[in-house]
Formats: C-alpha cells, sequence, structure tokens
C-alpha cells in the first residue's frame, strides 16, 4: 500500500527530499525577491489578506501538489527578514547556513530527546554540548562539573532557574531583581507561586549594588537574586562582581540571565565583560541571539549538577528502573518537555564549524558596527545618542522630536516596508532601538538607516 505522500527519513528519504529542496530553495529566492526589503509593505491589513488570499482553504478536500512552492513563497513574502541590514529591532539574529541546514538533518531524522531508545546519538551529542558550553561558563570543572539543559529560549530557561531555586529553598523564596531585568523573571515568580518579587531600582540602568544590599538587608529570606547581563532594551550589563559580592555576604542565591550577552564568551576581545558570571548558581544563554542559530537554541547553565536531581521524573514507558539499571540514559530529568527536538545538533555544527575563534569573530564584527553606528549617530546634529554601546544594541533618537514622533517614525517605516527597527524607555523618554547581530551590516546601510529615518520623522 502506497502512502500519499513520501517519508524524510528511511531508504527513499534522501531522494524524495532531494527535489523538495530545490522548491523550497526556488521559493525563498522568488518570495525574497517579491518582498523587495526587510519586511513587506501594507502594514498588517495588507499582509493579513495576501496571506488568505493565497492560503485560501487551510484544509481542503483534496491537496494541491504545489503547496509546498506556494506556501513557502507566501512566508518568504510577507516575513521579516533578520539578515536584512536594515532589520535591526530585536535580538533575533540570522541564522548560520551551516546551522540552518543541521536544523534539516534535525527535522527529517526527527529524533525526540525524551527516551534514550529515540535518540541515541543525539543523546549523548547533547551531553557533550551542552558540558562544553557549561564549561565556557563556568571555567575548569570543579568535582561535581557544571552542567547545562537546552530549552527554547531565555524564557524557559528563566523559568527552570526559578524552579531549581524554589526546589532547592523552598516556597518561600523571594525573587529580587533588577527593575531592567527581563519579564520573564517576575513572571515565572507567579507562575511557580512564590511570593511577590521585589524589583531593585536601576537607576543608571543596571541594578544598584547598593540598593540590592538594603534590600537583602530588610527583606526576609531565603532570596533569589537575579541579575542581567545584556539587557532588552539597551544591552547593558549589571556589575556582576559587585553583586555576586553581596549575594555571598547575604548568604543569597544568584541566577545571571546572559541571554544576550553570553555570547560574548566566544570573543577574546570582550569576554571580560562577564567577570563574575561564573558566580552564579544558574545562568540563562540563548545561542539565537549572538550565537546565530535558528530558534530555538537557548540553555541553562548549572554550577551545582546536583540541583537539576529535581527535575527528575519517572514515566515507566520512557525510564523504567530495571531499563535504567541495565544501563539505558535517563533523559526525562533533562526538561520540563517531554518530547524534544535535538536543538544540539546546529549548536554542535557550529561549534565545531567555527570554533570559538570563529563565533568571537562574529562577536567581534557586530560589536564594532554598533560602535560604528553610534558614531554616526553621534556626528550627526540632527539625532542623539543615548549612550555608547555596551553590546551591539544601540539608542537613538532625532533630535528635539517628541515621543509621538519617534513612536511615528518607527511605524511609518514598518508600514513601507523600509526598515524595522525596535523602541525603548530610558530616561523618561522613548528611544529608536537598533539591535545590530549581522555580521554583514556595511557603514553604507547604517547611513542609509539614518537617512529613512531623517526623512521619514514627523516636522
Amino acid at each position: 500500500m502506497s502512502t500519499p505522500a513520501p517519508l524524510a527519513s528511511g531508504p527513499q528519504g534522501t531522494d524524495a527530499l532531494r527535489p523538495l529542496l530545490d522548491t523550497v530553495l526556488d521559493a525563498l529566492d522568488e518570495g525574497g525577491r517579491a518582498r523587495r526589503g526587510p519586511l513587506p509593505p501594507g502594514g498588517p491589513a495588507a499582509v493579513a489578506a495576501k496571506v488568505r488570499h493565497t492560503l485560501g482553504d487551510a484544509l481542503p478536500d483534496h491537496g494541491d501538489p504545489d503547496a509546498l512552492h506556494t506556501l513557502v513563497r507566501l512566508l518568504a513574502e510577507t516575513a521579516t527578514d533578520p539578515a536584512d541590514p536594515l532589520c535591526a529591532a530585536h535580538l533575533h539574529g540570522p541564522p548560520l547556513a551551516t546551522a540552518t541546514a543541521a536544523d534539516l538533518a534535525a527535522s527529517a531524522l526527527n529524533p525526540s530527546l525524551d527516551s534514550w531508545d529515540q535518540a541515541p546519538g543525539a543523546s549523548e551529542l547533547e551531553a557533550l554540548v551542552t558540558a562544553a558550553l557549561a564549561h565556557q561558563v563556568y571555567g575548569d570543572p570543579p568535582t561535581p562539573a557544571p552542567d547545562a539543559l537546552i530549552t527554547t529560549g531565555g524564557t524557559e530557561s528563566n523559568q527552570l532557574a526559578l524552579l531549581l531555586a524554589r526546589e532547592a529553598h523552598g516556597a518561600g523564596l523571594r525573587l529580587v531583581h533588577g527593575a531592567n531585568a527581563h519579564h520573564s523573571l517576575p513572571r515565572a515568580a507567579w507562575l511557580l507561586g512564590l511570593p511577590d518579587p521585589v524589583a531593585v531600582p536601576a537607576p543608571a540602568g543596571t541594578l544598584d549594588p547598593a540598593a540590592l544590599d538594603d534590600a537583602l538587608t530588610r527583606l526576609p529570606g531565603p532570596h533569589l537574586v537575579a541579575a542581567t547581563a545584556g539587557t532588552t532594551d539597551a544591552g547593558l550589563i549589571d556589575p556582576l562582581p559587585e553583586i555576586a559580592a553581596r549575594c555571598a555576604a547575604h548568604g543569597a542565591r544568584l541566577h545571571i540571565d546572559a541571554a544576550y550577552g553570553a555570547g560574548l564568551l566566544f570573543s577574546d576581545r570582550h569576554r571580560h565583560r562577564l567577570t563574575g558570571l561564573h558566580a552564579a548558581h544558574t545562568v540563562t544563554l540563548d545561542l539565537h541571539k549572538l550565537g546565530w542559530q535558528p530558534v530555538a537554541a537557548g540553555l541553562l547553565a548549572v554550577r551545582d549538577p546536583h540541583d537539576l536531581d529535581a527535575l527528575h521524573h519517572r514515566a515507566d514507558y520512557l525510564n523504567a528502573h530495571d531499563d535504567t539499571e541495565a544501563g539505558l540514559p535517563d533523559l526525562l530529568g533533562r526538561s520540563l518537555r517531554t518530547s524534544r527536538r535535538p536543538d544540539a545538533l546546529k549548536i554542535a555544527v557550529t561549534l565545531r564549524t567555527l570554533g570559538r575563534h570563529g563565533l568571537g569573530r562574529l562577536v567581534d564584527q557586530v560589536c564594532d558596527t554598533a560602535h560604528h553606528f553610534a558614531a554616526l549617530v553621534h556626528d550627526h546634529p540632527g539625532f542623539e545618542l543615548h549612550q555608547p554601546p555596551t553590546i551591539s544594541t544601540v539608542l537613538f533618537r532625532p533630535a528635539h522630536a517628541p515621543d509621538t514622533a519617534v513612536a511615528a517614525v518607527r511605524r511609518t517605516l514598518l508600514t513601507d516596508g523600509h526598515a524595522v527597527l525596535g523602541r525603548a524607555r530610558a530616561d523618561g523618554r522613548l528611544w529608536l532601538k537598533a539591535t545590530l547581530l549581522n555580521p554583514r551590516t556595511r557603514p553604507d546601510h547604517l547611513a542609509r538607516l539614518l537617512k529613512l529615518v531623517e526623512g521619514n520623522t514627523p516636522g
């Protein structure tokens, strides 16, 4: 009995995929050329109408053999392309081709890392990759060696960090975080039923150690302090050594959200900015930011691997006692998820292909690009620079423009499909945000971006 469509793996899998890959690549090319910019013009209503018209019936009675080409072309034409130099709004970087190709193999073979018999090689690969990245965070391993879990990104990593802290210190654990912290941290406290978190002032955009010391002194413990290495709004890094010292003095547990900043570990020029990272009990990393991975590629590094014992769970069909006693690895405690993609593969391919120095060069390039852009803004009489970049984020605004004009120019550029800039509030004002994660962005692209903002700012 024949199947209505070929499978991606098995004896004929590669033969089935080859012509489909040509179809996908042709459709990506056609859609990108039809878009003619970093995002489709027309705004939400126009994009929605285009998608509805092209898709038609989402579940027709009879299939369309051209659906792959039609819908991939549609996706490309209506996408926001993070590889376009004028797409610079979010911590959403362009993925490396080698990582994307590796992701195809992961999808074709479809291992699921909830039991060894579904992912024999992938499970060992994941263990080796996570150990290597934990070593980057914590240095020469103590005994027992630090570990890391692969997650869907910074939000899941932060939630896991709070869960592990709660299991170690009890349900009365109080989260103390900077006012600059990512929204996922207080949200995780709510999800886990912890006491209301306490936000410590961050008057210069980074957590104030003196205010932290005061909070830890007056608040009953136990405490989990969450610091940030790479804020979402401006890419700022909290004073990690001072924060670690205050935590040690008060017996507080420390988590560092380095979803953005952890990529600096690859750079010999910039890794010193993360001094103090190794003092954290847990650290969030996110390699679909400064790691150029397809989403998702998050990690949570753990200094003491025994903290992960809290995630142990028994499901007889996945990790029966007699199977684990016979030597089959138990994978269920490596995540709160059951079915899991082998996201370690694309990370492993990237690490092996580029090495730390190759990734470090990419990090250096985007940091240099940010400093170049900041200099252009600073030297232009029509713009105001918030401050020099810490990593690769630049906040700027048209000089003397009200907040309404700053918001309007961003929306105009989005609606016209010309550029994608973010927005951030700092010092009580609204700023345009350029998050520069594309190592191929050139000075002429940056000059064009400023010209677009200048030419579209309401008078």
